[in-house]
């Protein structure tokens, strides 16, 4: 165990990483029932047990399981599946599909037609469904709302596809790379900036001093100085949700009390964009195959396992709205 703000963190190395892909079923356990061997199946990051609280009140993205996505044990019976050279492995998020074979829980794969592409099935077993969800059902955006969107990669352009889907009249992409606010536009902003403080001026003037009725932070990393101009840039009475990954030790949050309770201020975080993964993954790729939702045009890059750290590089320079690691055909 590691100990970082005072919590307890587990030892995550080594590790398999992934947490996003798609494939097909190779083997299957005696106690899985709804999976058979050839199944198509895209991969959940987060676990849905449908047994626990969170699940059966309509809140999988919550699920019990979700706590041990960093666990060398398996969710199903607490035994170790994966090891190298004798020594147990993490699987991020219990998928690792930064592998050719995975061993995972029924509870985190979802049977996919076959007609559906691996690629687009990968992109919403966690970013696109996140961004969707973020704007949609986390911020609850409305049809003639003004949106802003901070950090425009892999989830902030889903959250930009989900703000227009809902009918926003303006939706505002914020992002420090020239090449993803010249990319926002294709998935749905009216508008880009490249830093919260010129966007504020920008949404004053777009609505007369109103501001937005929803701000989504999905930053790649969301430090806690993020919060102050997002809140700025929040209407009276509207929704700022927090979504991308924040630092274990970022304890202190600059935040106007006054503002946000005398402007009746709403400020949340949201898992998974608070989206059901078995209801939401056969949803999206359905507004996918009608041409509602653009998965196809994210894919910046293709790479091979073993030009992984070529893809690192491009995601950390922002080269890249989304790599994809492909396994050669077998």
């Amino acid at each position: 165990m590691l100990r970082a703000a005072g919590m307890d963190v587990p030892d995550i190395f080594p590790l398999v990483g992934g947490h996003e892909g798609a494939g097909i079923v190779e083997e299957v356990g005696p106690n899985v029932t709804g999976l058979k061997p050839g199944d198509h199946v895209g991969m959940s990051f987060m676990p849905a047990c449908g047994r626990c609280r969170w699940c059966v009140t309509g809140q999988a993205y919550l699920c019990d399981a979700g706590a041990m996505l960093f666990s060398k044990e398996m969710t199903t019976d607490g035994t170790v599946r994966r090891r190298v050279d004798g020594e147990a492995l993490v699987a991020t998020t219990q998928l690792g599909t930064f592998s050719e074979y995975a061993v995972v829980s029924e509870d985190s794969v979802i049977k996919i037609d076959d007609s559906i592409p691996f690629h687009a099935a990968a992109l919403v077993s966690c970013g696109v469904t996140t961004g969707w969800g973020s704007a949609t059902v986390a911020a609850g955006t409305q049809p003639g709302d003004t949106v802003v969107v901070i950090g425009t990669g892999g989830v902030g352009m889903n959250a930009l596809q989900g703000a227009r889907a809902a009918g926003a009249q303006y939706v505002i992409g914020v992002d420090p790379v020239e090449f993803k606010r010249d990319s926002a536009p294709a998935f749905g902003a009216t508008h880009t900036c490249a830093a919260s403080d010129q966007a504020i001026d920008l949404v004053r003037e777009l609505t007369a001093g109103v501001m937005a009725d929803r701000v989504v932070i999905t930053a790649g990393v969301v430090h806690s100085h993020m919060i102050l101009p997002a809140m700025m840039l929040t209407r009276k009475g509207g929704t700022c949700v927090v979504t991308g990954m924040t630092p274990l030790n970022d304890l202190s949050v600059p935040l106007s009390l006054v503002d946000l309770v005398q402007a009746n201020k709403h400020l949340r975080g949201a898992m998974y964009g608070e989206m059901n993964p078995r209801a939401s993954m056969p949803k999206l790729l359905g507004l996918y195959q009608s041409g509602c939702l653009k998965l196809d045009e994210l894919v910046t890059r293709r790479y091979r396992l073993e030009q992984i750290n070529d893809a690192i590089d491009d995601m950390r320079n922002g080269a890249n709205i989304r790599g994809l690691i492909e396994f050669p055909a077998r």
